[in-house]
């Protein structure tokens, strides 16, 4: 991140640009917002392009699954501008410019809405767009394809987008902690499409607003396309005037609450005759909610202990033959409501590797947890288990016991556990799980009291939508290898 008074860029395609006049910056701001709407277009072109490749491909998938002789009418083609249109009417192509992180995950179920009425299309426009019929199979075999190549096909075009658009430039507007969280964050996250190029004080101690009337001049001076507010003090009239003076000069504006650190993203918007409420949802689940995540959980994980039951077999025996001790590690570490339990592992380290451990403490590399890059007390066939994330497998035990979730809390060891104290206890309202947001962004990289924050805001924002998501980026996860 430059300094505020730099006036050279860093973004990819942007040249170094001097504002001395009035005039320059007028162009200045002229040429930025058509940078940001030259950039923005260019996304909806690249999301507009995977949705019609996506549905073209479902028609011919679900056109040749039935094997009938059905084929494609050539009117077939106004379908797909017909699908782009019903895209725009579910704003998917509007959410990126309002957003840093492009997830194409937490478009899914508008995604799923979009594929369920391309059905409905086919079915009611059947007789011009198919020389043939289609049975109820081909129908089913559209919908999955259209959902799943949609979203493939989004993420693709997504990732192409922040490899080749120009870096959007962030001006923040706060203190320079907020500003150290949000650029680790973007490296954390990868997000290549983003950063933060300059930082200002918004207010001062007393809460005054210290940008107000020259938002334009930092604008064209640092050439931001996006400004973060992180206001700290309380809601005034002057905040409100500056995301009022933000939205007149046409810059894409995003805000940090502070109190979305103990609300998350579940919150309801309540309209009140002219004034906009936010409706909290309550902490603690609904005897429904527990239910619901308890069937899921004990059918996906006895499900996956049948597939990958002959696996678990061969890696116990590469266990017991590439080292003296048990197949299994067992740890007690503390589950829901502070009660503690026996986890299940496959052993990766020599046996005994516990009584080491204070003689390693000077190699921990992690802030709060113990964890060594290059463990010494890690057998060959532990760390290949490590890599892969197999050494977890056994978890499926405890999932199946209702020791364990399958995405919820990190489950932390007893001397971990006592470090979290007051409020942050409430994480431990839920099963700890065998992954969660914690996993995803890199357990070892993360300090302990941000990854309790991360729990919390699990527990509060919970729903079974949550869970599939965070079981689908696990995955790709497990598969680069993050972490220690």
């Amino acid at each position: 991140m430059r300094s505020l008074e730099s006036p050279s860029h860093t973004g990819r395609g942007a040249e170094p640009r001097t504002v001395t006049r009035l005039g320059a910056l007028s162009v200045q701001l002229v040429e930025s917002d058509e940078q940001v709407r030259n950039r923005d277009a260019y996304f909806r072109r690249l999301l507009a392009t995977a949705d019609v490749l996506a549905a073209g491909v479902a028609l011919i998938v679900a056109t040749s699954f039935g094997g009938d002789g059905d084929r494609l009418a050539l009117a077939a083609v106004l379908a797909l501008p017909v699908f782009v249109v019903i895209a725009k009417l579910l704003g998917l192509y509007e959410r990126d410019e309002l957003v840093i992180n492009k997830s194409t995950l937490d478009e899914a179920p508008a995604v799923f809405q979009l594929a369920t009425l391309f059905v409905l299309l086919v079915w009611l426009a059947e007789a011009y767009l198919i020389n043939g019929s289609f049975g109820k199979p081909q129908f089913v075999v559209l919908g999955l394809t259209t959902f799943v190549g949609v979203l493939l096909a989004r993420a693709f075009m997504r990732w192409l987008g922040t490899r080749t658009a120009p870096t959007e430039r962030c001006l923040l507007l706060g203190p320079g902690y907020a500003a150290a969280r949000i650029e680790a964050k973007l490296e954390l996250g990868r997000h290549g499409g983003a950063e933060i190029v300059a930082r200002r004080d918004l207010e001062d101690e007393h809460g005054n607003v210290l940008v107000s009337g020259r938002l334009g001049e930092l604008v064209g001076r640092t050439g931001a396309e996006r400004l973060i507010l992180v206001p700290t003090g309380t809601e005034s009239d002057a905040v409100l005037d500056l995301i009022r003076e933000a939205k007149s000069l046409n810059v894409k504006t995003t805000l940090w609450p502070r109190f979305t650190e103990v609300l998350g993203s579940s919150v309801v918007t309540d309209e009140l005759h002219g004034i906009s409420l936010l409706g909290m949802r309550r902490l603690r689940m609904s005897r429904s909610s527990k239910a619901l995540k308890r069937a899921f959980d004990v059918s996906v994980a006895m499900v996956a202990l049948a597939v990958v039951a002959p696996l678990m077999l061969v890696v116990a025996l590469g266990v017991k033959l590439g080292s003296r001790g048990p197949v299994f590690y067992r740890q007690l570490r503390i589950g829901r409501d502070g009660v503690p339990f026996t986890m299940f592992k496959f052993r990766t380290m020599v046996d005994g590797a516990d009584e080491l451990k204070a003689e390693l403490q000077h190699l921990n590399e992690a802030d709060g947890l113990f964890k060594i890059a290059d463990d010494p007390r890690v057998t060959r066939i532990g760390r290949l288990l490590r890599r892969s994330a197999l050494d977890e497998l056994p978890q499926l035990l405890n999932v199946v016991k209702g020791d364990m979730s399958l995405v919820g809390p990190r489950p932390l060891v007893l001397q971990d556990d006592e470090r979290v104290v007051g409020r942050a206890r409430d994480r431990l309202s839920l099963l700890p799980g065998m992954t969660g947001h914690w996993q995803v962004m890199g357990a070892a990289r993360i300090p302990l009291q941000e990854m309790v924050a991360i729990d919390y805001l699990y527990v509060a924002n919970w729903s079974l939508w949550s869970d599939v998501k965070c079981l689908l980026r696990t995955v790709p996860y497990m598969i680069r290898a993050r972490g220690l």
